[in-house]
């Protein structure tokens, strides 16, 4: 049970940054800031490898999520 507490905040940041990291990507390929910014807006078009970077950083902070619950209930 400690190590899910060890690994539960290095994969919510570690995730936060990988997905900033995508839209970091996307930024830098159209120099579309509007689309960024307005996130409630589906403007965005990623490129497949961009696609995969945010998926896997926002697949990290559900992962972490869920083990935070998890550790709430254990407790």
């Amino acid at each position: 049970m400690y190590f899910l507490a060890v690994i539960e905040p290095i994969l919510f940041w570690g995730g936060l940054i990988v997905f900033v990291v995508s839209l970091g990507m996307y930024a830098g390929r159209t120099k579309d800031m509007k689309s960024i910014l307005q996130f409630w807006q589906p403007t965005i078009v990623f490129s497949p490898l961009e696609n995969k970077v945010n998926r896997i950083g926002l697949a990290m902070m559900i992962v972490a999520v869920v083990i935070r619950a998890a550790l709430f209930v254990m407790l």
